[in-house]
Protein backbone atom coordinates (compact mmCIF):
# COMPACT_ATOMS: atom_id res chain seq x y z
CA UNK A 1 0.00 0.00 0.00
CA UNK A 2 1.31 3.24 -1.05
CA UNK A 3 1.77 6.22 1.58
CA UNK A 4 0.19 9.67 0.24
CA UNK A 5 3.26 12.09 -0.18
CA UNK A 6 3.06 15.71 0.20
CA UNK A 7 0.83 17.49 -1.69
CA UNK A 8 -0.99 14.76 -3.55
CA UNK A 9 -4.60 15.78 -4.16
CA UNK A 10 -7.42 13.26 -3.40
CA UNK A 11 -11.72 13.65 -2.54
CA UNK A 12 -12.45 14.15 1.26
CA UNK A 13 -15.08 12.07 2.05
CA UNK A 14 -17.48 14.94 2.51
CA UNK A 15 -17.05 15.43 -1.92
CA UNK A 16 -18.25 11.76 -2.15
CA UNK A 17 -21.07 11.96 0.13
CA UNK A 18 -22.33 14.93 -1.90
CA UNK A 19 -21.73 13.40 -5.04
CA UNK A 20 -23.79 10.29 -3.94
CA UNK A 21 -26.41 12.08 -2.83
CA UNK A 22 -26.88 13.65 -5.96
CA UNK A 23 -26.54 11.06 -7.72
CA UNK A 24 -29.77 9.66 -5.60
CA UNK A 25 -31.79 12.89 -6.12
CA UNK A 26 -31.19 12.47 -9.90
CA UNK A 27 -31.97 8.38 -9.21
CA UNK A 28 -34.97 9.65 -7.46
CA UNK A 29 -36.76 11.86 -10.33
CA UNK A 30 -35.29 9.97 -13.56
CA UNK A 31 -36.56 6.19 -12.37
CA UNK A 32 -40.28 7.07 -12.17
CA UNK A 33 -40.45 9.17 -15.29
CA UNK A 34 -39.48 6.08 -17.24
CA UNK A 35 -42.09 3.52 -15.82
CA UNK A 36 -44.79 6.14 -17.38
CA UNK A 37 -42.67 6.65 -20.74
CA UNK A 38 -43.10 2.28 -20.90
CA UNK A 39 -47.00 2.04 -19.61
CA UNK A 40 -47.86 4.95 -22.40
CA UNK A 41 -46.17 3.31 -24.92
CA UNK A 42 -48.05 0.54 -24.38
CA UNK A 43 -51.10 1.81 -24.42
CA UNK A 44 -50.45 4.21 -27.59
CA UNK A 45 -49.04 0.55 -29.43
CA UNK A 46 -52.64 -1.18 -28.51
CA UNK A 47 -54.25 2.01 -29.56
CA UNK A 48 -52.42 1.73 -32.92
CA UNK A 49 -52.58 -1.63 -34.13
CA UNK A 50 -56.97 -0.82 -33.33
CA UNK A 51 -56.49 1.68 -35.76
CA UNK A 52 -54.94 -0.25 -37.96
CA UNK A 53 -57.31 -2.92 -37.66
CA UNK A 54 -60.64 -0.73 -38.06
CA UNK A 55 -58.85 0.71 -41.27
CA UNK A 56 -57.78 -2.59 -42.73
CA UNK A 57 -61.81 -3.97 -42.50
CA UNK A 58 -63.17 -0.27 -44.28
CA UNK A 59 -60.57 -0.80 -46.85
CA UNK A 60 -61.52 -4.63 -47.24
CA UNK A 61 -65.21 -3.75 -47.14
CA UNK A 62 -64.37 -1.24 -50.17
CA UNK A 63 -62.65 -3.45 -52.00
CA UNK A 64 -65.36 -6.27 -51.92
CA UNK A 65 -67.62 -3.73 -52.71
CA UNK A 66 -69.90 -4.65 -49.13
CA UNK A 67 -71.72 -2.19 -47.10
CA UNK A 68 -71.88 -4.70 -44.59
CA UNK A 69 -70.56 -7.76 -43.96
CA UNK A 70 -72.55 -11.36 -44.64
CA UNK A 71 -74.50 -13.40 -42.70
CA UNK A 72 -73.06 -15.18 -39.39
CA UNK A 73 -73.29 -12.84 -36.75
CA UNK A 74 -75.62 -13.03 -33.28
CA UNK A 75 -77.11 -9.03 -32.77
CA UNK A 76 -75.01 -7.65 -35.62
CA UNK A 77 -71.57 -8.99 -33.53
CA UNK A 78 -69.35 -11.66 -34.80
CA UNK A 79 -69.12 -14.25 -32.12
CA UNK A 80 -66.12 -14.94 -30.57
CA UNK A 81 -63.41 -12.67 -30.62
CA UNK A 82 -59.62 -13.04 -32.37
CA UNK A 83 -56.47 -12.21 -33.02
CA UNK A 84 -55.66 -14.17 -35.96
CA UNK A 85 -56.47 -12.20 -39.16
CA UNK A 86 -56.62 -14.84 -41.41
CA UNK A 87 -59.96 -15.69 -39.79
CA UNK A 88 -61.15 -11.81 -39.20
CA UNK A 89 -63.61 -10.61 -39.56
CA UNK A 90 -65.16 -13.11 -41.66
CA UNK A 91 -64.75 -16.58 -42.34
CA UNK A 92 -66.42 -19.56 -42.75
CA UNK A 93 -64.66 -21.19 -40.11
CA UNK A 94 -66.06 -18.52 -37.55
CA UNK A 95 -69.49 -17.14 -39.62
CA UNK A 96 -70.50 -19.63 -42.17
CA UNK A 97 -70.49 -17.81 -45.17
CA UNK A 98 -69.18 -18.22 -48.43
CA UNK A 99 -67.51 -15.62 -51.00
CA UNK A 100 -70.19 -15.61 -53.86
CA UNK A 101 -68.14 -13.13 -56.51
CA UNK A 102 -65.33 -11.03 -56.30
CA UNK A 103 -65.63 -7.03 -56.90
CA UNK A 104 -65.35 -7.47 -60.55
CA UNK A 105 -68.76 -10.23 -60.13
CA UNK A 106 -66.55 -12.77 -61.36
CA UNK A 107 -67.73 -16.27 -59.44
CA UNK A 108 -65.24 -17.64 -56.72
CA UNK A 109 -64.24 -21.46 -57.58
CA UNK A 110 -63.90 -24.01 -55.07
CA UNK A 111 -60.22 -23.66 -54.26
CA UNK A 112 -60.79 -19.99 -53.44
CA UNK A 113 -60.99 -18.99 -49.69
CA UNK A 114 -63.85 -18.68 -48.17
CA UNK A 115 -64.80 -15.70 -46.19
CA UNK A 116 -63.85 -11.66 -46.08
CA UNK A 117 -60.63 -11.83 -44.36
CA UNK A 118 -57.83 -8.98 -43.49
CA UNK A 119 -55.07 -11.58 -44.17
CA UNK A 120 -54.40 -13.31 -47.30
CA UNK A 121 -57.35 -12.45 -48.67
CA UNK A 122 -57.82 -13.60 -52.32
CA UNK A 123 -59.59 -11.00 -54.05
CA UNK A 124 -59.54 -12.41 -57.46
CA UNK A 125 -61.84 -15.08 -58.37
CA UNK A 126 -59.58 -16.22 -60.96
CA UNK A 127 -57.43 -18.25 -59.39
CA UNK A 128 -54.44 -19.06 -61.87
CA UNK A 129 -52.66 -15.88 -60.54
CA UNK A 130 -53.10 -16.64 -56.67
CA UNK A 131 -53.65 -12.91 -55.83
CA UNK A 132 -53.95 -12.48 -52.49
CA UNK A 133 -54.17 -9.22 -50.61
CA UNK A 134 -53.04 -8.13 -47.16
CA UNK A 135 -54.88 -5.47 -45.50
CA UNK A 136 -52.52 -6.22 -41.99
CA UNK A 137 -48.80 -6.74 -41.95
CA UNK A 138 -48.84 -9.87 -39.93
CA UNK A 139 -50.97 -12.44 -39.35
CA UNK A 140 -51.54 -12.28 -35.59
CA UNK A 141 -52.16 -9.35 -33.37
CA UNK A 142 -51.08 -8.56 -29.84
CA UNK A 143 -55.05 -7.52 -28.96
CA UNK A 144 -58.12 -9.23 -29.83
CA UNK A 145 -60.74 -7.75 -32.03
CA UNK A 146 -64.41 -9.01 -32.44
CA UNK A 147 -66.70 -7.21 -35.50
CA UNK A 148 -70.35 -6.09 -35.96
CA UNK A 149 -71.76 -6.32 -39.31
CA UNK A 150 -71.56 -2.45 -40.35
CA UNK A 151 -67.90 -3.29 -39.98
CA UNK A 152 -67.08 -1.23 -36.79
CA UNK A 153 -64.23 -3.12 -34.55
CA UNK A 154 -64.39 -3.53 -30.89
CA UNK A 155 -61.34 -4.24 -28.76
CA UNK A 156 -61.60 -7.18 -26.49
CA UNK A 157 -58.41 -7.07 -25.25
CA UNK A 158 -55.19 -5.02 -25.67
CA UNK A 159 -52.33 -8.11 -25.66
CA UNK A 160 -50.17 -5.66 -23.62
Amino acid sequence: MKIPERGEKGFTLIELLIVVAILGVLAAVVIPNVGRFIGRGETEAADTEFSNVQTAVISMMTDNNLSELPSGYVDGTVIAATDNMSLFPHSTAACGTVKLTDPDGDSYTGSDKAGYILYKHDIDADNSTATTVNYVATEMTKGTYYVDKSGTVYQDSTGY
